[in-house]
């Protein structure tokens, strides 16, 4: 074999699994933005009918296997409570109010009765009002109150 085609025969490993591709593009422009080459396999095949990123196993995100610490350190970051920008003030993430999480979503799809739509062969993306926590399943709207702080945390 020659040298040139050695060079193209590499490891390459997956180091994140996605269901939905923007997450996955997430991640590949981090590691982008870090100088680590990286590549989604099977984001096509979501791109053209989400349905199927669950039957083919989600979106794949492989990097080189010498980069894989590096990418792995880059992806497990927290999110920071809070981020500088030059020119503007501070901006605070919103937060779960009951376990302060940034683990938050904002009008999430209501799964449960977007995919029930489905069985009737004309799915409706039905969207939730107000924000979700991850972490704790705890709603709320924008105006909500602070939850009280209960014994656990």
């Amino acid at each position: 074999m020659a040298d040139s085609d050695q060079s193209d025969l590499r490891g390459l490993i997956t180091i994140a699994i996605f269901r939905d591709l923007p997450d996955a593009l997430l991640a590949q422009g981090s590691l982008d933005s870090a100088q680590i080459q990286s590549h989604l396999v099977d984001d096509n095949t979501v791109r053209m009918d989400w349905l199927w990123s669950n039957a083919i196993g989600g979106i794949k995100l492989i990097v080189d296997s010498q980069d894989v610490d590096a990418a792995n350190e880059i992806l497990n970051q927290p999110i920071p409570n809070e981020i500088d920008f030059d020119d503007a003030a501070k901006f605070e993430q919103p937060h779960c109010p009951q376990c302060q999480s940034l683990d938050i979503n904002f009008e999430e799809l209501y799964k449960l009765m977007a995919y029930g739509t489905m069985f009737l062969n004309f799915p409706l993306p039905v969207h939730r009002r107000g924000w979700m926590c991850h972490s704790c399943g705890y709603s709320w709207q924008e105006s909500a109150e602070p939850a009280p702080k209960t014994a656990s945390t």
